[in-house]
């Protein structure tokens, strides 16, 4: 079993000790920083890349900040393709994240090479299918929304 001797430093006490032992290797630098464990056999292990997303995360540049809480699943990549029968499908991630319900809706706007989604309220709601009866949009007011 392996044991931490003493707390990792995070934030800016992290930034502080390691600009205050600039001059030492980067190994023991992380292990001064509290990186490192203790084998049963006594053996010390560095740990490197816990160190460095510490002094990331201190410096304000997270690399993972909605990590999979189980571990299982595919990362978001906040990229999407069109499928064969012309659907865009967004995800659940990407749902989850923004706090959205089963029938929520949006209103669908096209630019030029963009699609803005623009989630209704319930007065919004009303507004839009008001529009939507009238059948009569101006254009120089949509491009002004823009």
């Amino acid at each position: 079993m392996t044991e931490t001797a003493i707390a990792p430093l995070t934030g800016k006490a992290l930034l502080a000790k390691v600009k205050e032992l600039s001059n030492l290797p980067r190994r023991e630098r992380a292990k001064q920083c509290g990186y490192y464990t203790v084998t049963k056999n006594n053996q010390v292990r560095v740990n490197l890349t816990d160190f460095y997303d510490a002094l990331l995360s201190a410096r304000g540049i997270p690399l993972s900040p909605e990590a999979p809480k189980d571990g299982r699943g595919r990362e978001p990549t906040y990229r999407v393709s069109v499928h064969q029968n012309g659907q865009i499908v967004i995800g659940a991630t990407y749902t989850k994240a923004m706090g959205l319900k089963p029938g929520d809706e949006f209103e669908i706007r096209l630019g030029y090479k963009h699609i803005h989604l623009i989630q209704l309220g319930e007065t919004d709601k009303k507004t839009s299918q008001d529009i939507d009866s009238d059948d009569e949009v101006d254009e120089e007011d949509l491009e002004e929304e823009e």
